[in-house]
C-alpha cells in the first residue's frame, strides 16, 4: 500500500470516523488484555504475543507489525525508553514503568493508542509522571476542535507539564490517523498557540504526549528504533485517536478496559 501525500490532510466521513471507533474498541481490549499480564517476571515478549492474539482473533491485524520493517505487533518502552521498544527477552522487575503502543487494522482503518503501566510500586515521583503525562493528554484533547490550530494543542501539553519540570520530547510527534497509520497532519507536544494547520471537522489525529522526568533530550539506540532519553531518566507516554468536531471533540479510542483492570489491582493512576 502505498503511503499518502505528506501534506494532504484527508478529511473522514460520519462512517470512517465510526470504523476507527470499532478499530479502538478492539484496541483498548488488547491493551487490557496485557495490562492483566504486566507484572515482575513476565516478558515483554510475552505480552506482544498475547496483544497479537487476541487482536487477530478479533478478525483485526496488529497495525506495527512490518510497518517499515517493524518486527513486533507492540512497541514496547521501559523506563528511560521514550517509545518504539522492542519486545523482547526483557524480565520486569517491580518498580519499572512500561509504555505499550499498538495500532489495530479493521475495516480498512486504523486506530492507534499509548498506555503507561506501572510494573508494581513505583516510586512517588515517578508515579506524579505518569499522571501529569495522562492529564497533559486531555489537556490537548480539549483543543482538537473545529476552527483550532494544531499548535493549540502542543501549547496545551506543553505548558501543563514543564509546570511541573519535565522535558517534552521534540523529535517525535503525534500525527493524523485512517486509513494510513500515519497520515498528515504532525501533531506535536509543543507550539504555539494559533500556530500550524487549522483543525477542521473530520480530521483524525493521534495525539501522543511523550514527556521525560528530566531532560528533553533523546537518542536513538543502534537497532534503529528505540528512542531513550540522553540523562536516562524515565519516560511516560499516553496517546488517544481523536476526531476533530465542532465544540468537543470525540476519543475514538478508549481506556475504559485498561483502568478497569488497573482499578481492579490497585494500580490506578488516573
Amino acid at each position: 500500500m502505498s503511503q499518502p501525500s505528506k501534506k494532504l490532510i484527508y478529511l473522514k466521513t460520519d462512517e470512517e470516523i465510526e470504523r476507527i471507533k470499532v478499530s479502538g474498541q478492539v484496541l483498548g481490549k488488547a491493551h487490557a488484555e496485557v495490562a492483566r499480564l504486566i507484572e515482575p517476571g513476565v516478558t515483554t515478549k510475552e505480552l506482544d504475543q498475547v496483544a497479537e492474539e487476541f487482536i487477530r482473533d478479533q478478525g483485526g491485524v496488529p497495525s506495527f507489525k512490518g510497518y517499515n520493517k517493524f518486527p513486533a505487533s507492540l512497541c514496547i518502552s521501559v523506563n528511560d525508553a521514550v517509545v518504539h521498544g522492542f519486545p523482547g527477552k526483557y524480565v520486569l522487575k517491580e518498580g519499572d514503568i512500561i509504555s505499550i503502543d499498538c495500532g489495530v487494522l479493521l475495516n480498512g482503518f486504523h486506530a492507534d493508542s499509548a498506555y503507561t503501566y506501572p510494573v508494581g510500586e513505583i516510586r512517588p515521583e515517578v508515579k506524579a509522571l505518569l499522571k501529569r503525562t495522562y492529564e497533559s493528554l486531555f489537556k490537548g484533547i480539549e483543543k482538537a476542535v473545529n476552527g483550532g490550530r494544531i499548535g493549540d494543542i502542543g501549547y496545551a501539553v506543553q505548558s501543563y507539564v514543564e509546570s511541573f519540570g519535565y522535558g517534552v520530547v521534540r523529535e517525535l510527534v503525534g500525527h493524523g490517523v485512517g486509513k494510513y497509520l500515519h497520515e498528515s497532519p504532525e501533531v506535536p507536544n509543543f507550539g504555539r498557540r494559533g500556530q500550524g494547520p487549522k483543525l477542521q471537522e473530520g480530521m483524525v489525529i493521534a495525539i501522543e504526549p511523550m514527556i521525560n522526568l528530566g531532560k528533553k533530550n533523546v537518542v536513538q539506540e543502534a537497532d534503529g528504533w528505540t528512542i531513550r532519553t540522553s540523562d536516562h531518566k524515565p519516560s511516560a507516554h499516553y496517546e488517544h485517536t481523536v476526531a476533530v468536531r465542532k465544540g468537543q471533540p470525540e476519543i475514538l479510542t478508549t481506556f475504559e478496559y485498561i483502568e478497569e483492570v488497573l482499578s481492579s489491582r490497585s494500580l490506578a493512576i488516573a
